[in-house]
């Protein structure tokens, strides 16, 4: 028969585990959940590809990836695009393509399935692969080509009623009790810090007074550009012309960008440009949040 020393040896150390595992679950439950997103314009995923665009990809190990200017099909990809490898899966891919070939598009890759894939449900938008978004729990992330106004603003007027479109759709999703994070090629520096030159482009297309103002009324109307929250640094750029060694002299302009609903920017916990990743004319922008 035990001893009433064993016994309450025996009490002593049950009760110590339990303590124990008690604090160890109560410490995991107060830890966040982080998930960190990287937005990147790639000029073409098949030309991405042969750059190294995978093998970035596994290194990199975002939660989520969004894509603009993919300029293809899903039937013109190979296997390795559409069930590109993490370090612990398989990513979920869905594409968005416009009707032109070789133009546009837009894609997200998740770790974790979205609830919901959708797109604007704009056929002026959609035919042109410009949105792709990925409903989580509580977030809709939002993959985002914007269009370029083009010389003279030929495409001025569709670009402002893609903005129009694109803050209304913003509205209507925080309307369903959903966070925003907007990712993307906006194609438009925002203010003179945006871009090297600026008395020299304030005529020329992504740097315009009309698509500016519209940067003004969306980030009034209740949105944030996550960079500069952090980052007030002159000199950030994110797109670079590929003439004239523009990249290795810096002179470049940042259009894209990771908005969010100011509700949810207390869970922004970094928004960084990887200005030494190469393979466009584009680098990709990281975010990362906590749940």
């Amino acid at each position: 028969m035990p001893s009433y020393a064993y016994i309450g040896s025996l009490t002593h150390s049950l009760y110590a585990e339990l303590m124990y595992r008690i604090a160890y679950f109560t410490i995991l439950w107060h830890i966040p959940i982080m998930t960190s997103i990287i937005s990147w314009n790639v000029n073409g995923i098949r030309a991405a590809q042969k750059k190294g665009f995978l093998e970035w990809l596994y290194t990199e190990n975002p939660d989520i990836l969004c894509l603009q200017e993919t300029k293809a099909r899903k039937e013109q990809l190979t296997s390795e695009l559409i069930n590109p490898v993490w370090k612990e899966g398989v990513y979920k891919t869905y594409w968005q393509a416009a009707k032109k070939p070789g133009y546009s598009g837009t894609a997200v890759f998740c770790k974790k399935e979205p609830l919901n894939i959708r797109t604007m449900n704009i056929s002026a938008f959609d035919d042109e692969g410009r949105v792709l978004v990925a409903d989580f729990e509580t977030v809709s992330v939002i993959s985002a080509y914007f269009p370029n106004s083009q010389e003279g603003g030929a495409r001025l007027g569709y670009k402002l009623d893609f903005c129009a479109a694109m803050l209304e759709f913003c509205n209507a999703l925080q309307k369903e009790g959903r966070h925003i994070v907007l990712c993307g090629d906006y194609n438009i520096a925002h203010t003179p810090i945006d871009l090297a030159n600026p008395k020299a482009n304030e005529q020329n297309p992504g740097y315009l007074p009309e698509e500016r103002a519209w940067m003004d009324t969306f980030t009034q109307a209740g949105y944030t550009d996550t960079f500069r929250h952090f980052c007030a640094e002159p000199h950030q750029y994110t797109w670079w012309s590929y003439r004239f060694h523009a990249r290795e002299k810096n002179i470049g302009w940042r259009i894209d960008y990771h908005c969010v609903d100011n509700a949810f920017l207390p869970n922004i916990c970094e928004s960084s440009i990887k200005a030494d990743v190469l393979g466009s004319d584009h680098c990709p922008i990281k975010l990362v949040y906590k749940e």
